[in-house]
């Protein structure tokens, strides 16, 4: 059997992390992604280094662009948005995340589109969405962590405000966008029609705080910074060791006895005062102090062994460089090696699933810019030589235009 979404063309307009991940989402499933690009610089997050490869071009924009095929356009010209139309018109789904108002400039817009193709399924990405004062701002991560309520809930209790380590409004931006996009493919099933998805890291920042939320939606409650520690559980925290540190994941009573008794305090575990979770929570400091105490005589690794056996959750904090050379990932088969024609091999962590029908094996390393312009042109809107030399002159691919031998490109192409 084929992958999920083969026989799907995904046409993505978008650039940095949001769009772009969500259609390696997509192509990683089996979907065919058209990367759309500018000549010279291409996607922003080609530039976003170091670290770069020898060869020039950025991890990051190597890290979220595997299967996907690019082709460079000048989309400021009327033979770049020709092209454009053409390729939305032989597609399933149009991504895009340019500020608001962009792709009706373009004569790109969905209302634009669906002329010609009633069943294309259209996904704009933005900031902070389509309506209110907000809408016609740019979209950053960092200001969708702050704006959200994100910031105002990680980092320590008395310490500043702090970003997630890693851009979370773009990544669940992304997942989310495919998510929906999914959705609207099944939907299409039925009823034959395409839809329009709105989507923006303001409100995907937002569903990825439900308690939080809720929490205050119900009691007017604001939630509050907890460093590491948990506004519902307790203990729910990381406590340094002898030689490190500790993650507890504590969330019942009979989890709370069996800590007590395996760190040689079972009396804690039948007293009163500790007997529930709510209790606990109201003398949070009270246990952040008494666990301190407890945990500090033995090392990290000695309280894991302790603590798996009496069952109780726990676990260490890694560095990157050791969760990847961890055995678990090893048997999980997450880091894929992919052959890149300049980069050489690459190492990738692939898709977070299997699948035991269709396979999910990425198959196209990310691609140079304008890498597959003449095979776009070729294989999928049929455009033979004059034409394509015709579209050069126009301006379609920007100032430069294909700067390689078209006819050449095409022979290759044909082989």
């Amino acid at each position: 059997m084929g992958k999920p979404l083969q026989g799907i063309r995904v046409l993505d307009f978008s650039r940095v992390l949001a769009g772009p991940y969500c259609s390696m989402i997509l192509g990683d499933l089996g979907a065919e992604v058209i990367k759309v690009e500018r000549e010279h610089i291409g996607d922003d997050l080609r530039a976003w280094g170091p670290p770069f490869m020898p060869d020039g071009e950025s991890t990051y924009f190597l890290s979220v662009n595997r299967n996907k095929r690019s082709i460079t356009l000048d989309l400021k010209t009327e033979s770049g948005q020709q092209v454009a139309r053409e390729l939305a018109r032989t597609s399933d789904i149009v991504l895009e995340n340019f500020r608001l108002g962009t792709m009706e400039k373009l004569r790109l817009s969905y209302e634009t589109l669906r002329g010609d193709n009633p069943a294309l399924i259209y996904c704009s990405i933005s900031g902070y969405g389509t309506r209110g004062p907000l809408k016609d701002r740019p979209g950053y991560d960092i200001i969708a962590q702050g704006i959200s309520g994100l910031m105002s809930v990680t980092g320590e209790i008395d310490g500043h405000p702090m970003r997630v380590g890693v851009a979370i409004a773009d990544m669940v931006t992304g997942l989310y966008a495919a998510v929906a996009i999914l959705g609207a493919l099944q939907s299409r099933q039925s009823s034959g029609e395409g839809q329009k998805i709105d989507l923006s890291l303001l409100e995907s920042s937002l569903a990825i705080m439900p308690n939080l939320t809720a929490g205050y939606l119900m009691t007017g409650n604001r939630p509050k910074r907890q460093g590491n520690g948990h506004p519902n559980t307790v203990p729910y925290k990381t406590f340094p060791t002898h030689d490190g540190y500790l993650i507890l994941a504590i969330g019942n009573e009979p989890q709370w006895k069996r800590f007590c008794a395996a760190v040689g305090h079972p009396e804690f575990g039948d007293n009163p005062l500790y007997a529930s979770n709510a209790d606990r929570v109201a003398r949070r400091d009270e246990i952040d102090a008494l666990i301190c105490d407890w945990l500090k005589h033995k090392t990290t690794d000695e309280w894991i062994s302790i603590l798996e056996e009496a069952e109780v959750p726990s676990g260490p904090i890694y560095t990157v460089d050791r969760v990847l050379n961890d055995p678990q990932v090893e048997a999980l088969n997450l880091i894929r090696n992919i052959a890149h024609p300049t980069s050489g091999e690459l190492s990738v962590v692939g898709p977070p699933y299997s699948m035991s029908v269709d396979g999910t094996e990425p198959y196209l390393p990310p691609p140079l810019l304008g890498e597959h312009s003449v095979q776009i042109l070729t294989e999928i809107l049929g455009k033979n030589l004059q034409e394509i030399e015709a579209l050069n002159a126009d301006g379609a691919f920007g100032e430069e235009g294909l700067t390689n031998n078209i006819s050449d490109s095409m022979t290759e192409v044909a082989k």
